[in-house]
């Protein structure tokens, strides 16, 4: 007889793999047979998974539809056997396997929207963190400007997109019919992040776009103020720079400005 570990070992690798070593350790009855037994548990499991999956890509789901999506994330399972305690990880490698894996891997949009929702369950679960003020930022002598930096808040995501999947995905979320998928001719910078438990996401100029990458590498004030002049004339940049900045600090996405 063989072992309880061994029995749960046998059990998992049915559940996970289909492994069938364990067959033969189940007892079937007249009504259900043995077969049909396992199967009861490894159907529940798979079915669990795809709910959790369908709660962090409703927006894939849409766009898929029921059926495909069924498929899509029966595939996934079986390319990516769960390896965390916690269903909140499940499906971390999303993305990088509808790029890599066909036939999704020719409908480029299925990526890019499981790259958003993604980057948005990030923002919502983020670490919590105290925000840095106007006020806080008013009361620095203006001569500490050009050597401050800025660390950002935890929840703040930067994605570069080529399809318009977060209208698309706040249409889905709104109970709207969503927009017809389109494809720009260059990536378009986005922004997410959470403030007072509420998750925002939004559209960024290329300039902007370029002083957020800065921000989050730790650049000071006088680097960003610089770089922006190749969009922003110099005689306008430092005051164009602090519209941005008060911008962010209304959005909550400053955690702390400290010297360089």
């Amino acid at each position: 007889m063989k072992s309880l570990p061994n029995l749960q070992s046998d059990f998992q690798g049915f559940i996970l793999t289909s492994d069938p070593a364990i067959q033969d350790d189940v007892v079937g009855t007249p009504k259900v047979d043995a077969a049909t037994r396992l199967a009861i548990y490894a159907d529940a499991y798979r079915l669990r998974l795809i709910e959790a999956l369908d709660t962090d890509y409703p927006g894939l789901h849409t766009m898929a539809g029921d059926q495909e999506f069924d498929r899509l994330a029966r595939a996934y399972i079986a390319a990516q056997p769960s390896a965390f305690r916690s269903l909140r990880w499940f499906g971390n490698r999303m993305s990088e396997f509808l790029r890599a894996t066909t036939p999704y891997s020719d409908y480029p949009v299925y990526a890019e929207m499981a790259v958003f929702e993604w980057a948005m369950s990030d923002a919502f679960d983020a670490a919590d963190s105290a925000v840095a003020t106007i006020d806080a930022m008013a009361a620095i002598p203006h001569d500490a400007w050009p050597g401050l930096v800025f660390a950002p808040h935890a929840s703040v995501q930067r994605l570069d997109l080529r399809w318009n999947v977060p209208t698309v995905w706040g249409a889905i979320n709104a109970g709207d019919e969503p927009p017809a998928l389109d494809e720009s001719d260059y990536p378009i910078a986005w922004l997410i992040w959470r403030q007072d438990l509420l998750t925002y996401f939004r559209s960024l100029s290329v300039d902007e776009a370029w002083a957020v990458d800065a921000m989050q590498r730790g650049e000071t004030f006088a680097t960003i103020c610089e770089g922006l002049t190749e969009w922003i004339d110099a005689q306008n940049v430092a005051v164009h720079a602090a519209g941005m900045l008060k911008q962010w600090l209304e959005d909550g996405l400053i955690h702390e400005i400290r010297n360089a």
